[in-house]
């Protein structure tokens, strides 16, 4: 899954990419977006996501769901993007995205796709800790997808994270559940018996509960929604939306518009 590494040092930048380095990150960018290919489970996970990231921001800012691009006019930010497989999605929706991973591959990868595709995402190599030690403005939406569970902190994380929402807006965390059904299918079936992920992609020991989310979020001063449970569907082999939060969930967390 994309990582992100934790280092405050390693501050923000966008890299550049030069000729030479066009036709490699052009053949990385069609890795990573290959539906068939080595990050076929994230495609199977991405439909589900996108969807309630869409939804939620619609909901919360009360905007036109029918529109062409709903979130048009919002500041998002994009926290371990990987190669951009939620990054672009959300700026054909119209949102004003920025998007951060602390490898620079996967940013010039990410980069390479985006040109290619003709869209405008502000990509930068480093680490959301970089960003507030850059001074960088608040955003309306902060993802968190698939993340935390990788950081060496993760309520310094997850509280560091919060500050760079704007008031008024919110944050979505999605992450593992720390539950023996986790264990049995996010670690032994996805990566051991269907190969879905590299064995060792994961390290149970880092999975999170929902509260170990929920108390640094809160000491953010943002406010939780209830976990929302994400389950694969072995019949149609695609996710959906659950009450099932003992492998995966999501977490909204709205900040106040007055934080005073």
């Amino acid at each position: 899954m994309e990582k992100i590494a934790e280092t405050r040092q390693d501050m923000p930048r966008t890299p550049s990419i030069d000729a030479d380095e066009v036709a490699k990150f052009s053949a990385m960018a069609a890795e990573w977006w290959d539906p068939k290919g080595k990050f076929k489970p994230l495609h199977k996970f991405n439909p589900v996501r996108l969807g309630f990231i869409r939804d939620t921001a619609v909901e919360h800012f009360g905007l036109d769901g029918a529109a062409r691009k709903p979130l048009k006019g919002l500041r998002m930010l994009d926290i371990g993007c990987g190669g951009g497989l939620v990054a672009e999605p959300m700026a054909r929706l119209g949102a004003d995205v920025t998007a951060v991973d602390a490898s620079e591959a996967n940013i010039k990868t990410a980069m390479t796709h985006a040109a290619e595709a003709g869209l405008d995402i502000d990509y930068r190599a480093g680490t959301a800790e970089g960003l507030l030690d850059a001074g960088t403005d608040p955003f309306d939406i902060v993802l968190n997808m698939e993340v935390v569970e990788h950081v060496a902190d993760p309520a310094q994380f997850l509280t560091d994270t919060a500050a760079l929402v704007k008031p008024g807006g919110f944050t979505i965390v999605a992450t593992l559940n720390r539950t023996p059904k986790a264990f049995a299918l996010a670690i032994v079936g996805a990566e051991y018996v269907l190969r879905w992920l590299p064995p060792g992609t994961h390290e149970f020991a880092k999975f999170l509960t929902p509260d170990e989310i929920i108390r640094p979020i809160k000491a953010g001063g943002l406010t939780p929604d209830e976990p929302q449970g994400v389950s694969f569907n072995p019949l149609s082999d695609s996710w959906r939306l659950s009450g099932d939060t003992k492998v995966n969930y999501m977490i909204v967390a709205r900040k106040p518009e007055d934080v005073s």
